[in-house]
């Protein structure tokens, strides 16, 4: 039997990048998945059917996570599709870099909104179709740990998942419901190559302080998922997993 054979999982922010690698791992470990995007229709679909293709069972559903309705909306996608909900994957988020000086009110809502606000959203829409035995996993990031420069916004909001992750798990523990997160460090995907960080001097210098002397794939993360979802980390929760390579 799958590792998640009968399990619903929710994942936001799934139409690209971390977010795709981790529906296609919990759909190949047997759970059925919600593909939530924002703006990204394409890509949600593109992976809905790639995973119907091997079997698997899968939805594609639209709703901005900074908003009550859309959060909603995503939850109960899930249990109209599937009639149940036992993963929810907190990946949807934006990443805005700026000095100080140029951060504007605009630039903090907007990341703010969607990496923190969206995260509580989606949690509190799922929260009554859980039960026992059920995992959330926050997408966070090692800059908490690392804080580089120009990114006091981005990393503010990473550092409030990392304590959000591990309030929730003492507010929903009771009820044997698990909370951790996961926090990747340099990953290829569309956004960070269209970001100009991959083949860039910023990801040599990454590369050169990270122990395992490589920048990360998005197929490191999805296993780590599949584990944090699964019976095998049923005694894990208020953990941060930092999947960096070694870099600190």
């Amino acid at each position: 039997m799958s590792k998640l054979s009968g399990k619903v999982a929710v994942v936001t922010g799934a139409s690209k990048g971390i977010g795709t690698e981790i529906a296609r791992a919990l759909a190949k470990a047997g759970a059925a998945v919600v593909v939530n995007y924002a703006s990204g229709r394409d890509g949600a679909e593109k992976l809905v059917a790639a995973i119907t293709a091997e079997g698997g069972k899968a939805v594609a559903v639209q709703g901005d996570v900074s908003k009550k309705t859309g959060a909603s909306a995503i939850i109960d996608k899930a249990i109209e599709s599937f009639g149940r909900l036992d993963i929810v994957v907190n990946n949807s988020g934006v990443y805005e870099f700026a000095a100080i000086e140029d951060i504007t009110e605009e630039h903090f809502h907007r990341i703010f909104d969607i990496n923190v606000l969206g995260t509580l959203l989606v949690t509190q829409a799922a929260s009554p179709h859980l039960s026992a035995g059920s995992s959330i996993i926050n997408i966070s990031s090692v800059v908490t740990r690392i804080t580089p420069a120009q990114t006091a916004v981005y990393s503010g909001t990473k550092g409030a998942i990392d304590a959000i992750t591990g309030t929730l798990a003492r507010e929903l523990g009771p009820r044997q419901i698990r909370v951790n997160a996961i926090n990747p460090g340099l990953i290829k995907t569309e956004g960070t190559n269209t970001a100009s960080v991959i083949g860039s001097e910023m990801e040599q210098a990454i590369i050169a302080q990270t122990p395992l002397g490589r920048t990360g794939e998005v197929e490191d993360i999805g296993p780590l998922a599949v584990f944090l979802a699964s019976e095998d980390a049923r005694w894990l929760t208020g953990e941060t997993l930092i999947a960096s390579g070694g870099l600190r």
